[in-house]
């Protein structure tokens, strides 16, 4: 395994995985260790699914998984049972948010020049003579 990719140790997986969905019908799920891995690599590298390393396997799959047990409350329960159970958290994260913004939001109209300040011009002397 590759020290790029996230993967869930046995005891991290063995603490989710009381909390894993068991009302599963027709085909059994695929390794959810790997894709649960493969979820939380997308999130902390801010990557987009179809980015995922096939790893991780189908990125269908583990965009299906996220948007599927996140209807379902999966997640933020699992997540809520994980940091309550106490202790000191190995690593701490701050929110970052990411804006996107459109690829013309960098200037305004006529670009990067330099524009006089209303408050200049209206002092200056008019152009015209009434």
């Amino acid at each position: 395994m590759d020290r790029d990719y996230f993967w869930l140790t046995d005891n991290q997986f063995a603490r989710l995985e009381p909390h894993l969905p068991t009302d599963t019908r027709g085909k059994p799920r695929v390794d959810d260790r790997r894709v649960i891995s493969g979820i939380i690599h997308v999130l902390m590298s801010g990557s987009r699914w179809k980015d995922a390393p096939a790893i991780y396997g189908p990125r269908k799959t583990l965009y299906n998984r996220f948007v599927r047990w996140a209807a379902k409350g999966i997640w933020s329960d699992m997540f809520h049972t994980l940091a309550t159970a106490g202790g000191p958290p190995a690593e701490l994260l701050i929110d970052s948010s990411a804006v996107k913004a459109h690829r013309c939001a960098s200037g305004g109209k006529g670009g990067n020049t330099f524009k006089r300040s209303v408050a200049r011009g209206a002092a200056a002397q008019p152009k015209s003579t009434p």
